[in-house]
């Protein structure tokens, strides 16, 4: 499925396929909290990197988020590189150079209409903010950090890859 997307002042645009256009995972972690705004979460699709065409990429920024583990006070730097609009800080997409050949679109910058999933994957419920209510449908699955599904094998799953 082809994607359209953009920031929200209109200085970056970006269009890529999608055999994984179906916005479920709802991730619940600080990140995704505090960069995305919303209703405590963010919603990632998939894409394929190497189709992806960019209109206004001198205005695309990056941000890598810091990490800590566990009982550790020391943070390091996430691999993954959140793109937004250094403009109006629209959050567009993430890129992590671990997994070349994909490209994570925000469903939030997405300007295509999306299909409607039948259930979605709750994640990273353990760092949900205490204000945030979950609203999980009955079909809905809900994990304390990352589920071993990936988006790819949930579409295959429910038979919803869409073609290339």
């Amino acid at each position: 499925m082809q994607l359209e997307g953009s920031c929200h002042c209109g200085a970056v645009h970006f269009s890529l396929q999608s055999a994984t256009p179906y916005p479920y995972q709802r991730c619940y972690c600080s990140i995704c909290r505090k960069t995305q705004g919303g209703g405590g979460y963010a919603i990632n699709l998939g894409g394929v990197a190497a189709r992806m065409k960019i209109r206004g990429a001198d205005d695309v920024s990056v941000y890598h988020a810091k990490l800590k583990d566990e009982g550790d006070q020391r943070a390091h730097v996430s691999t993954g590189e959140r793109h937004f609009c250094r403009r109006c800080s629209s959050a567009l997409w993430l890129y992590d150079p671990t997994w070349p050949e994909l490209i994570h679109p925000f469903a939030s910058a997405i300007d295509t209409p999306l299909p409607t999933p039948p259930e979605h994957t709750h994640l990273m419920l353990a760092f949900k903010a205490p204000w945030v209510e979950v609203d999980a449908g009955r079909k809905d699955k809900q994990f304390d950090v990352y589920p071993e599904e990936s988006i790819a094998e949930w579409h295959a799953r429910l038979g919803l890859t869409a073609p290339d």
